[in-house]
């Protein structure tokens, strides 16, 4: 699973989850990508499980990128545990996503593949998804 192989610190603050993204809202690799049109934490499982289910239905036809990366350690406290005593123990990693992020591209496939590829991705991931093109201007 992603995850970093070193960080500066072991806990992190949990960033502002709310408007449009700073970057990386363009198909940059392949021809259409997956855009975010949600703000959420996307796991280090929710990003493997999207990247097995896309490349289950490319059949070794296209490429994928993944374009983001869980860098951001997620604490949680153990359960029936009283509050105070500091923050809780890093559970797993996510990548805080904005509102038209791209998540992941293809290229080399034609449109209905990737159409199928990212409708059976989007079932994988926790927020709203659409498919973007190369040629369409500001994600539209």
């Amino acid at each position: 699973m992603l995850m970093p192989k070193r960080t500066k610190y072991r806990k992190a603050y949990r960033k502002n989850l709310v408007g449009e993204c700073k970057g990386g809202d363009y198909v940059a690799f392949g021809e259409y990508g997956l855009q975010a049109e949600e703000c959420a934490y996307i796991t280090a499982r929710q990003i493997e499980a999207t990247r097995v289910a896309i490349n289950r239905k490319l059949r070794k036809g296209g490429r994928l990128w993944i374009r983001i990366f869980p860098d951001v350690p997620f604490t949680k406290k153990p359960l029936e545990t009283r509050m105070g005593k500091g923050k809780g123990a890093p559970e797993f990693w996510v990548s805080a996503v904005r509102r038209g992020r791209i998540l992941f591209e293809v290229g080399g496939v034609p449109l209905d593949v990737a159409e199928t590829a990212f409708r059976t991705a989007s079932h994988k991931l926790p927020i709203r998804v659409r498919l973007v093109t190369r040629d369409t201007l500001d994600g539209e």
